[in-house]
């Protein structure tokens, strides 16, 4: 088949590396010069990597071997004291990985175009003439606009504002920093994605966000803002963001929850997040996206036609998603909902955290829910208990679409 990728990130360059190895004759079109991504670095975990070594090892390994591995978590509350908890994961720079995917897709025959956009309707005659169409094109995809009534895409806009930055502060843990200003809370989800740079992301209410000015004041003045606020965190290093006017505000946003009730329609099929979105406080967003490709790949190279390819390729990611999505929106809603819960000590705070995907929590006081869990944590048939009640909450849930 002859195929073209519209979009040069994770999911349509995995897609393509992984249709080129069936040989398929495959085209990637991206719109951004080569070199060029918006964001810092982004985590993934053991099953990634299991997953991606059996899709093609080859990647796999340049990944692995490029990754940055942080272990343990720390939770630090302003005036409270600070938590380590253990965990452990990796983060790669999303340039790296972009490039690391670029070169091997190039290594199987696929032809890449930077700066070439290709708008709904306005495909070039090589790409009138693809078999399939994949469009990998973002949260903002022209082309799931351009067919929003056979997509049939939802969007959830969340009510915390959020800003990505990076800093040549190097964190080992992840970091989860909560500091109180003269407005309210902000935190700060900090991670090393290389031996000089980690990502720094920002988060704080609607209110905290005007109380402080950040609506108004530069992006050179909203970074000093920051990084006094972060003084204790960040030693010294400065914040850096994307680069743009220093008189425009950062580029704050609000995160968009995106959910598509069809993912195909002809011969185009929408992967990563032109198809859907997880809040990134559960840091699933690559991983989701390159387990897309692979489960096109995988649905292309087994079924017998295009069309029973893309219905297993949505039946199977859309199960697969729901894990996911209820996790990031009850961890979104913790989030939203802070106040609720920042007022308990260090300890307390760390675990309802640690825990906030639980469907349980917004249905029982703070307190409750650690002493609850430290029960179950000692008894074996209160934990079995506490396992089923999760479970009928998420089953409610599931039930109505939430």
């Amino acid at each position: 088949m002859k195929i073209t990728c519209i979009g040069g990130g994770p999911a349509g360059l995995y897609s393509a590396v992984l249709l080129a190895q069936q040989g398929h004759e495959v085209t990637v079109a991206e719109r951004n010069p080569a070199g060029t991504t918006h964001g810092w670095g982004v985590v993934f975990w053991d099953p990634l990597l299991a997953s991606l070594r059996e899709s093609d090892p080859t990647s796999a390994q340049q990944i692995a071997d490029a990754a940055f591995v942080w272990d343990g978590q720390d939770v630090d509350v302003e005036g409270r004291g600070r938590i380590a908890r253990p965990s452990g994961g990796y983060s790669i720079s999303r340039q790296r990985l972009l490039d690391i995917l670029t070169a091997r897709a190039q290594e199987l025959g696929v032809r890449t175009e930077f700066e070439r956009e290709i708008a709904p309707g306005d495909e070039g005659p090589g790409d009138l003439t693809a078999d399939l169409v994949i469009a990998a094109d973002g949260v903002g995809s022209a082309h799931r606009r351009a067919h929003a009534d056979e997509f049939a895409p939802t969007v959830d806009v969340g009510t915390n504002k959020y800003v990505w930055l990076a800093t040549t502060k190097v964190y080992r843990s992840f970091l989860f920093a909560f500091v109180r200003s003269s407005a309210g809370w902000l935190w700060c989800h900090a991670y090393g994605y290389d031996d000089d740079h980690s990502t720094f992301i920002v988060e704080c209410s609607p209110e905290t966000w005007r109380g402080l000015g950040l609506d108004r004041l530069g992006a050179e003045e909203s970074r000093e803002v920051l990084e006094r606020l972060f003084a204790r965190h960040l030693d010294g290093h400065p914040l850096i963001g994307l680069p743009g006017n220093p008189d425009e505000p950062l580029p704050w946003l609000e995160f968009r929850t995106l959910r598509c009730e069809q993912w195909w329609s002809g011969r185009t099929v929408l992967a990563g997040d032109a198809a859907h979105t997880t809040h990134f406080a559960i840091g699933s967003g690559t991983t989701l996206a390159l387990a897309d490709a692979i489960a096109l790949g995988r649905a292309v190279g087994e079924e017998p036609d295009l069309e029973a390819a893309l219905k297993r390729y949505q039946a199977d990611r859309q199960a697969a998603l729901v894990p996911s999505q209820r996790d990031a929106r009850n961890s979104a809603r913790w989030l939203e909902d802070l106040e609720r819960y920042i007022d308990t000590d260090v300890e307390s705070f760390a675990t309802l955290l640690h825990r906030r995907c639980s469907s349980l929590l917004a249905h029982l006081p703070p307190t409750v829910y650690v002493k609850a869990r430290e029960v179950a944590e000692r008894s074996g048939a209160a934990r079995r208990v506490w396992s089923h009640a999760s479970a009928l909450r998420r089953s409610a849930l599931v039930r109505r679409g939430g």
